[in-house]
């Protein structure tokens, strides 16, 4: 029996019985499951590979993430750097030292 079968005998049962609880569960859980299939079905992941696709595209957004942080600390690291560097050649000029390395 397919699930839109099921949904509709439930459903009848409900009708005829004035809807008893074990019922009422029942159908809501038909219900639901056709409806994720139906929309499963709209974006095009009702098929074996949707698993493996869906696992690919996780790897693929951990892949960016991961990228993308380690960009920022790249940045970090090299502004840092220049700060320190900058700050270096300011402590040389205010100590006069850049004559004693020109001669």
């Amino acid at each position: 029996m397919t699930a839109d079968a099921l949904l509709a005998s439930l459903m009848a049962q409900s009708e005829a019985r004035g809807v008893d609880m074990i019922t009422l569960r029942a159908l809501v859980e038909e219900s639901s499951q056709a409806g994720a299939r139906r929309a499963l079905a709209q974006l095009g992941l009702d098929d074996e590979r949707a698993r493996r696709d869906m696992d690919e595209l996780r790897e693929l957004l951990s892949a960016w993430r991961d990228a993308r942080r380690s960009a920022a600390r790249a940045v970090v690291t090299w502004i840092t750097s220049v700060v320190l560097a900058l700050l270096l050649i300011g402590i040389a000029v205010r100590l006069r030292l850049t004559e004693l390395v020109t001669g």
